[in-house]
C-alpha cells in the first residue's frame, strides 16, 4: 500500500516512516501539508494518508477535509490523523473533519501496523464495491453508468480536434428472434459471447443495455478504427453459440464516429448510433462510419 506521511518534526517523521516501511508499505513523507495534498491529488495510487494534526500551512483538520473532498465517492482513500494532544481535541471533531481513524503520536509499532492492516481490508472492500457498481453482471463489461463515467474521463483528455478518438456502437442483429427461438438463456449466451470478443480488443468497452454495446478507441481515426470494427464484425459472424435448437448464428451491426473538437460523450455516441442505424437499415451485418451529413444533423 502506498502511504503519504505528513509530519513537521524531522525526527518523528523519519521514525514513523521507518515503521510504516517495516509493515511492508511504500512511504512518501512530507513536512508541508499543501505539498502533501498536491502529491495525493497527482498520485492516484496513494491509498492512505497518515497525518499529524499539527501541520502547516493547512492545519490537520483542513487537510483532512481537503483529502476527503479530493477522494469524493469514487476514490478509495483512508485518512489517519495522529496527535500528541489527544485530550486537547475532540475525537468526534477529528472524525467529522474527514479522518477515518485517530492514533496517538508517537505511535506504538504494533498499534500502527494493526491500524494499517485494517485500512487495507477496508480499502479492498471499497474497491470491490466500486467495481461491482460499474460492472454489468452478465458480461463483466462496464455497465452503462461505468462506461459513461470512463468515457467522460477519456474525452477530457482530448484537448483538441487533433486528438484521435473513435466511438463504436454495436448491436446484435435480430436479437428478439434469437430469444424467441432459443430462449432467454440462449440470448444471454450470445450476449456473453459478443462481450468476450470486445474484451479481446483491449479498448474501453461497455454494455449499454440489452444487446447494445459501445467501445471507445483512443488513438484511432476512422480508418484504423474501421479495421478493428471489421474484425469484430467478422469474429461475431463466425460465432456459433450453443442453443436449444442447435448452434445459434450471430451477426452484429456496427456504427463508427470520430471525435471532433467540442464533442461531448453524448454527441460522439449519438453520431455512432446514427451510423449504427444506417448499418441496420442497409441490411445488417456490416460496419458503417458516420458521414459528414450525419455529423451535421446530430450537431
Amino acid at each position: 500500500m502506498r502511504v503519504v506521511l505528513v509530519e513537521p518534526g524531522s525526527v518523528l517523521r523519519k521514525a514513523v516512516a521507518r515503521l510504516v516501511e517495516e509493515g511492508g508499505h511504500r512511504v512518501d513523507a512530507f513536512s508541508d501539508s499543501e505539498q502533501a495534498l498536491a502529491h495525493v491529488a497527482a498520485q492516484e495510487d496513494v491509498a492512505c494518508v497518515l497525518t499529524s494534526l499539527e501541520v502547516a500551512p493547512l492545519c490537520g483538520l483542513e487537510l483532512c477535509w481537503s483529502l476527503r473532498a479530493l477522494a469524493g465517492t469514487t476514490r478509495p482513500l483512508a485518512v489517519i490523523a495522529m496527535s500528541a494532544d489527544r485530550a486537547g481535541r475532540g475525537l468526534g471533531e477529528v472524525l467529522d473533519s474527514g479522518a477515518d481513524d485517530f492514533i496517538s503520536k508517537p505511535p506504538e509499532p504494533i498499534e500502527l501496523h494493526a491500524r494499517l492492516r485494517v485500512v487495507e481490508r477496508a480499502l479492498s472492500l471499497q474497491r470491490q464495491l466500486l467495481r461491482d457498481a460499474d460492472t454489468d453482471p452478465l458480461t463483466q463489461l462496464l455497465n452503462r453508468g461505468g462506461f459513461l463515467r470512463r468515457a467522460h474521463d477519456c474525452l477530457a483528455a482530448c484537448e483538441s480536434g487533433d486528438d484521435l478518438l473513435c466511438a463504436l456502437m454495436i448491436d446484435i442483429d435480430r436479437f428478439k428472434a434469437i430469444n424467441d427461438r432459443h430462449g432467454h438463456d440462449g440470448g444471454d449466451r450470445v450476449i456473453r459471447a459478443v462481450a468476450d470478443l470486445l474484451k479481446e480488443t483491449g479498448a474501453l468497452a461497455g454494455r449499454l443495455g440489452g444487446e447494445e454495446f459501445a467501445v471507445l478507441m483512443p488513438g484511432h481515426g476512422l480508418g484504423s478504427a474501421g479495421v478493428v470494427a471489421e474484425r469484430i464484425r467478422g469474429a461475431c459472424a463466425r460465432l456459433r453459440v450453443p442453443g436449444r435448437r442447435g448452434p445459434i448464428p450471430v451477426t452484429c451491426s456496427l456504427g463508427l464516429s470520430a471525435f471532433v473538437a467540442g464533442d461531448t460523450v453524448e454527441t460522439l455516441l449519438a453520431r455512432a448510433d446514427g451510423a449504427l442505424y444506417a448499418a441496420k437499415a442497409g441490411g445488417r451485418n456490416q460496419v458503417v462510419a458516420e458521414t459528414r451529413r450525419q455529423h451535421d444533423r446530430v450537431s
